[in-house]
């Protein structure tokens, strides 16, 4: 059993940066790659970025790509992300997943465990 907890969410303006955080406890977290989705609202959720097991590979939806680094310190039991250049179809709900699979996952069925989200809006 893995539990996540987000932190780090808010109001900012377009154009401006916001870093989340999402701590694990419970078992070894090297062991997990792990990944964010969103859900704004009326939509699915959906795919942000994902990061291996050991931090060396990621992948980002296109939508974020170029503006969001993903990054994860198993020392510390962390991963976060970083989100620069926000703009207003940024906001959502951002969840922090954790996978048992190897490499990265963009699929959700891929993730078993789930934090319970934070609320990230951005004003035009």
């Amino acid at each position: 059993q893995v539990q996540l907890v987000e932190s780090g969410g808010g109001l900012v303006q377009a154009g401006g940066s916001l870093r989340l955080s999402c701590a694990a406890s419970g078992r070894t977290f090297s062991n997990y790659a792990m990944g964010w989705f969103r859900q704004a609202p009326g939509k699915e959720r959906e795919f942000v970025a994902a990061i291996s097991r050991t931090g060396g590979s990621t992948y980002y939806a296109d939508s974020v790509k170029g503006r969001f680094t993903i990054s994860k310190d198993n020392a510390k039991n962390m991963m976060y992300l970083q989100m620069n250049s926000l703009k207003p179809e940024d906001t959502a709900v951002y969840y922090c997943a954790a996978s048992e699979a190897m490499g990265v996952r963009t699929s959700q069925i891929a993730y078993k465990y789930w934090g319970q989200g934070t609320q990230v809006s951005v004003s035009s």
